[in-house]
């Protein structure tokens, strides 16, 4: 139901009933009726349908938008406009995090890793989000290799678990690091 939504749809939708209602206004010979709704209807058409072409759906959501809010509130601005990103419509682009993967050395030209779906998680006290991809052309290893960098990558303080799963699928967990606890040592002369 939500793929009917789309930005990209209401403006199609909306040029071509302006387009309609010109085309018939201009078949009765309402003319102040047909040469607005024919000259920014049609136009408007033709650019929903080329925002069509190079739609990108928002990536699956898993959690619920109102499950995590308060933690969602004390997390690193970063993972929250993570998490906005990706479950918004886009255009122009191929997958989600795109140039996030290019930089980070985990995409390939012709097969890229693809953004099935993301999760918000509360593990160990520390909120996070889960991503799932599809490894496609990049391999477990280039991934492995890229762990370290992960977490720092999307924002400071996260640390990144990465989980295989089935059918070629791979989880990346970003957590916020958990806060140390400063030993407090006394002096027993002091407590006298």
């Amino acid at each position: 139901m939500k793929d009917l939504f789309s930005p990209a749809n209401i403006i199609t939708v909306t040029g071509g009933v302006l387009t309609v209602v010109g085309a018939i206004a201009y078949g009765t010979g309402a003319a102040n009726l047909s040469v607005p709704t024919l000259f920014y209807g049609f136009p408007i058409f033709l650019g929903g349908l080329a925002l069509k072409t190079s739609e990108l759906p928002p990536t699956k959501r898993i959690s619920a938008v109102d499950t995590f809010k308060a933690e969602r509130e004390k997390a690193p601005e970063e993972l929250s406009k993570l998490l906005g990103d990706v479950t918004r419509w886009r255009y122009g682009q191929k997958v989600h995090l795109d140039s996030s993967l290019q930089v980070l050395k985990l995409w390939d030209d012709d097969n890229p890793p693809q953004l099935l779906e993301i999760e918000e998680l509360v593990k160990n006290g520390s909120y996070g989000l889960r991503l799932r991809f599809h490894l496609a052309g990049v391999s477990l290893e280039r991934w492995e290799n890229c762990k370290d960098r992960l977490g720092r990558f999307f924002a400071a303080g996260l640390t990144a678990d990465l989980i295989t799963t089935s059918s070629g699928n791979l989880d990346l967990i970003l957590l916020q690091k958990q806060k140390e606890v400063p030993s407090v040592t006394t002096n027993k002369d002091e407590l006298i």
